[in-house]
């Protein structure tokens, strides 16, 4: 429906342009209010997934603190005990010559 606005009177173009206007600022109200609402949702969602990631990682390190046996490959080669050092004779002939290195740099 088109209307030549050159046939209404005045104060029919007033009353039409007051109508746009109300129109035109429900529908500006409307929008920020959907946006306001898909804001808070978004909020919401974000929370949820937070607290959910929080949880399993709270139970992962309940689980964790839990174990009674060491946790991982390197835990356990930790808890084993050492075993005595094997010294060959090379090796004592090793460390006495350079003991008598630095027993001569002393001295000099």
């Amino acid at each position: 429906m088109l209307l030549n606005i050159n046939e209404l009177t005045l104060e029919q173009k007033r009353a039409t342009l007051k109508a746009l206007k109300a129109s035109i600022s429900e529908e500006i109200a409307n929008k920020r209010q959907s946006k306001a609402a898909l804001q808070l949702q978004k909020a919401q969602t974000a929370e949820a997934k937070r607290q959910v990631a929080i949880a399993k990682a709270r139970a992962k390190l309940e689980k964790l603190i839990n174990k009674t046996q060491p946790v991982g490959r390197l835990a356990i080669k930790a808890n084993k005990k050492p075993s005595k050092a094997t010294v060959t004779t090379l090796d004592m002939l090793e460390a006495n010559e350079i003991s008598r290195k630095f027993a001569s740099k002393k001295q000099a």
